[in-house]
């Protein structure tokens, strides 16, 4: 499958129209046209439909629009790796982690480490453990910031200084605020918006001390923002970890911790036997000289 092609095919996706694609491209509609027929042949399925006003992908097409989008980052990312080596090093590295916390301390080394390498460039991905693992071991990102639990088994890691605490995030006006802390019978009845890995249902299902299966989860989420906008429609309250949303005096919502309490560690993980590149080589020297002590 040739790369050129696979660009003609982003451009379409983007643009919606072969004409607009094609003037981005500086091709002729025909050329265009004829590529993409080809590409579509090869491939022995329909990529798209022309509509009345635009361009309409398929299923297929959608799928392929992904695994293009994919592609085209590793093509980026491997050319970034292997520009001419200079007296500075200079370059991207990736990574990947969910929310929490301690992606403060990351940004701590992150901001050192471009006051003496002013040319490094970092680019971060959001998205829960199962999102970024998926992204390592596809070569998109060279780190994963990971919330225990999760599968690391295959990875080289390191355990962070810090850990989460989870409690529960709810209205102030929710009779639950007045409570100190929350314990495992203040959830049997409530209804809960939880995140979306099975892993973290398994650390519930073990401090809530009933059937996990008997709660009441109305809706669940990978990242909290929106989980917290569902919070504050009184839709639910939300398990979630500590210090991610603003619950200073002008929010409408408060967090209460989890007793007893259920914290859990970060790691942070990367491919075992990944040759990096330098500036990834470098981050990860700088991750365990500063944490590692």
């Amino acid at each position: 499958m040739n790369i050129k092609v696979l660009r003609y095919f982003l451009a379409l996706a983007r643009e919606e129209s072969i004409t607009a694609a094609a003037e981005y491209l500086h091709l002729t509609q025909p050329t265009l046209s004829r590529q993409l027929r080809e590409l579509e042949e090869m491939l022995g399925t329909t990529l798209f439909i022309r509509g009345r006003r635009k361009i309409i992908l398929t299923d297929d097409g959608m799928r392929l629009r992904k695994r293009a989008e994919e592609i085209m980052a590793l093509v980026r990312k491997t050319e970034t790796e292997f520009q001419p080596s200079a007296k500075t090093i200079s370059g991207d590295i990736f990574i990947g982690g969910g929310e929490s916390y301690a992606m403060g301390l990351i940004a701590d080394v992150i901001k050192k480490l471009q006051t003496d390498y002013p040319n490094i460039r970092v680019h971060i991905f959001s998205g829960d453990a199962d999102e970024v693992t998926e992204r390592i071991d596809k070569g998109l990102l060279d780190f994963g910031v990971l919330i225990e639990p999760a599968h690391i088994n295959k990875y080289d890691f390191m355990v962070m200084p810090a850990k989460d605490s989870w409690g529960l995030l709810m209205r102030k006006d929710s009779p639950l605020a007045k409570k100190a802390f929350i314990q495992p019978q203040d959830l049997w009845s409530l209804p809960l918006i939880n995140s979306k890995q099975k892993l973290v249902d398994g650390q519930i299902a073990k401090w809530v001390r009933c059937d996990y299966n008997k709660l009441n989860i109305v809706a669940t989420y990978n990242l909290i923002f929106n989980a917290t906008l569902m919070v504050e429609k009184g839709i639910g309250y939300a398990l979630c970890l500590d210090k991610l949303v603003n619950t200073n005096a002008e929010s409408s919502l408060c967090f209460r911790q989890l007793k007893p309490a259920l914290e859990v560690d970060v790691v942070v993980v990367w491919k075992k036997y990944q040759v990096f590149s330098k500036p990834a080589e470098v981050f990860l020297q700088r991750l365990q000289n500063t944490f590692s002590r």
